[in-house]
């Protein structure tokens, strides 16, 4: 079955906001067997939205919108749609008694706009919003089908997952379109495409897609329209050949996170974990304790981005800095065995580099970044280029220290 999804709200169109909820409508029906073939945002406008859903039925029989259900007067989805299906709008009054007990659990009472939520087009069926104020409505007739999901992400996930997803998982044709990301980091995209050209080549029929990103370059492979088992079966094999070929760069699948990969290595050898951070200013510290869980392996660290601080709290010797700059190998190594020594903890990384947009020199561009990794009293260096703004710059260091951890925790050569 094919679907496509049209976004409504003003706010889409002029950038304020980004419609989240299409890739997440996305994703659970393709694993229901639904492709999803079109997307299209919309302004809050009877008949913008109206010509909208009248182009994507007679293209593909069946569309789901997001956004414009909700009181005040440029909510006029359910207006539009009924309109197209020549479907009056009724009172509801079980949505109306549901609106009212919800806003009085909130210790609220509706006032009148909130009654246009319990209007409700001749023959659709009402799928009951418990998350929030506006049902959603599935709406069937000559034109095709017309899901109507509010636009808020929380509510319409909930709605999506409890309500309409097995609605769709009911007509399935019992194939699927389903995906599988191999997530990998510190190698170029270009370089990624000669070493996999083979596996693109013959994972037909599934597809590769190559996804950067600040953090790396994802790998992600689609399986169209097979059964479940097949699909599984040919992503599974085609995920590890990637794998295998992308290594050491490939961290893990699907959501994996450095940080938290990093974690569990060094959880593993009982190892904790500190930093130094300069140019990232705590971003790296962030990135691991983001991760649930990450108190019983991170420890601590220090923000040194004055020189003092690298002097004063991680013992970076004057000389070194004077000799060598701030952001050198020197000054990198001596911040790691610094943090190492302050907290006690067995692995500790340092950044100090130049983020930009200035400060950068002929033989320190803007971008240039120096890592350390400090296991035990060894310590190992590495100088990286990071390319873009000020801030890609800081997350991708933060990335690349991660990625250099990990190798020592694996025992694998930085190279």
């Amino acid at each position: 079955m094919d679907i496509e999804l049209i976004a409504v709200g003003t706010e889409l169109l002029l950038g304020h906001t980004v419609d989240t909820n299409g890739a997440e409508i996305a994703r659970v029906l393709g694993a229901l067997g639904v492709r999803v073939v079109r997307r299209t945002a919309v302004a809050d406008g009877g008949e913008e939205i109206r010509d909208a859903v009248a182009g994507a039925l007679r293209r593909s029989g069946a569309v789901i919108t997001t956004g414009g259900l909700g009181p005040t007067s440029d909510d006029v989805t359910r207006e539009a749609v009924a309109e197209l299906f020549g479907a009056p709008l009724d009172f509801d009054p079980g949505v109306w008694n549901a609106l009212v007990q919800r806003f009085a659990r909130l210790g609220r009472v509706p006032v009148e706009s909130n009654r246009v939520q319990a209007q409700v087009p001749r023959g659709a069926v009402v799928l009951p919003n418990r998350w929030g104020t506006a049902p959603g409505l599935w709406l069937e007739g000559r034109p095709g089908l017309v899901v109507m999901l509010p636009g808020v992400p929380y509510e319409m996930r909930n709605l999506l997952r409890h309500e309409v997803a097995p609605r769709f998982a009911q007509r399935g044709s019992g194939r699927v379109v389903r995906s599988l990301t191999v997530r990998t980091t510190g190698i170029p995209e270009s370089t990624l495409g000669e070493r996999v050209a083979d596996v693109a080549r013959s994972a037909a029929p599934l597809t590769l897609a190559f996804l950067p990103g600040v953090e790396g370059v994802d790998l992600r492979l689609t399986a169209w329209d097979l059964p479940p088992a097949e699909a599984d079966r040919r992503l599974r094999a085609a995920a590890d050949l990637l794998t295998a070929r992308t290594a050491p760069h490939a961290y893990g699948e699907d959501d994996a996170d450095l940080a938290a990969v990093v974690l569990e290595h060094a959880r593993a050898r009982r190892l904790r974990i500190a930093v130094a951070e300069s140019c990232t200013g705590g971003l790296l510290g962030g990135r691991l304790t983001d991760t649930p869980g990450s108190s019983d392996v991170f420890v601590g660290g220090v923000i040194a981005y004055a020189n003092e601080v690298k002097v004063s709290l991680l013992g970076v010797a004057p000389e070194l800095i004077e000799r060598h700059g701030a952001v050198s190998g020197e000054v990198a190594r001596a911040m790691a065995l610094g943090a190492a020594r302050a907290t006690g903890a067995e692995l500790a990384l340092a950044v100090t580099g130049i983020a930009g947009p200035g400060g950068g020199t002929p033989a320190k561009p803007v971008g240039t970044v120096w890592l350390a990794v400090a296991l035990g009293d060894e310590v190992e260096g590495a100088r990286v280029l990071m390319a873009g703004s000020r801030p890609e710059v800081r997350a991708r260091a933060a990335q690349a220290a991660l990625f250099r951890a990990l190798l020592r925790l694996r025992g694998v050569p930085a190279g």
